[in-house]
């Protein structure tokens, strides 16, 4: 009796059709076929050649870009509410080093030109270069009359007063942007922008229309011949000044531990009482010089100086 193997099971109708369309290719195929005859058909490179990707500024050169862009203006607009050439370039320079000691917080900041210009107007209007001995005497007005009286009339103005109005009517900020860089409400803003407009309309009446005012200001910003030094100077030298107060605040220390360690060693260690001062005591009588002797203190005294000078060892009273 023979045993017959099962009948393999066929495969299901998907796979069938695709053994029908996938046919093992026929002996002659094979022998034209590109890997037959070792002859590979290179395929040609259609992807589109890559555009090299621009290079990140360096935080050096994005410092360089913001003060190109932002200095002249600056200094002009300092002009306007110190009326000093020399401390209109030195205020906004240090705004710059200081915005280049913190560029980390500067380049996050939504509006870098904001911070540094928040930052000039402050050095600029600080009271303390009144003390400065340099700033002590005025610098020569402008040549031109009109500009001469407009800026002796902006000069007359209250800081805040002036710098309200430089920012609002001179950069063209809107009345909310104004008043958050200055540090006030809007209608606190609002009234000092219109008692400042007040006050210049009352000396220059040719000014009342704000179209003007803005007009007259740019022309007596860009009419002197202002400038800032190069971008690299402003950031060594506030490197420079960094390293020196650096120094000098560790000096001060060591020079404090020192004193400290010195007196440690030298100061007492236990109370000492002072001495009190010496006082005059009144109401004593003052020592009586010696007078004469008496006959009987001579007698004693002669009779003293004829004794021996070693006597007996006991001396016994004598009877009277």
């Amino acid at each position: 009796m023979t045993t017959q193997s099962p009948a393999s099971p066929l495969p299901p109708p998907n796979e069938r059709r695709r053994l029908r369309r996938f046919r093992p290719l026929t002996p002659a195929q094979l022998a034209t076929a590109p890997e037959a005859s070792g002859k590979v058909t290179p395929q040609k490179n259609t992807a589109s050649p890559r555009t090299p990707e621009p290079q990140p500024l360096t935080p050096a050169q994005t410092f360089d870009a913001l003060y190109a862009f932002c200095s002249p203006a600056l200094v002009r607009q300092t002009y306007l509410l110190t009326g000093r050439r020399e401390l209109a370039r030195e205020a906004v320079e240090r705004a710059f080093q200081l915005a280049w000691q913190r560029w980390p917080e500067v380049a996050r900041d939504r509006d870098p030109a904001g911070w540094v210009r928040a930052v000039a107007y402050d050095c600029a209007l600080s009271p303390w270069h009144r003390f400065r001995p340099r700033y002590r005497n005025p610098e020569p007005p402008p040549a031109d009359p009109a500009d001469r009286e407009l800026l002796h009339a902006l000069l007359r103005l209250p800081p805040t007063y002036r710098r309200t109005l430089v920012l609002y009517d001179g950069v063209g900020l809107d009345l909310p942007e104004t008043a958050a860089e200055t540090e006030a409400s809007t209608p606190a803003a609002a009234s000092r922008l219109t008692h400042a407009r007040e006050a210049l309309v009352a000396q220059l009446p040719e000014l009342a229309d704000p179209a003007r005012l803005h007009q007259r200001l740019l022309e007596l910003a860009s009419t002197e011949r202002l400038g800032a030094g190069k971008p690299t100077v402003v950031r060594t030298g506030g490197e420079r000044r960094n390293v020196f107060w650096t120094r000098a605040a560790i000096a001060f220390t060591v020079t404090i531990i020192g004193a400290t360690a010195l007196t440690l060693q030298t100061a007492p260690t236990r109370y000492e009482a002072p001495v009190a001062p010496a006082q005059a005591v009144q109401g004593v009588p003052p020592p009586a010089a010696m007078g004469p002797l008496s006959q009987e203190e001579q007698a004693l005294r002669a009779k003293l100086r004829r004794a021996e000078t070693s006597g007996p060892e006991r001396l016994s009273p004598e009877t009277r």
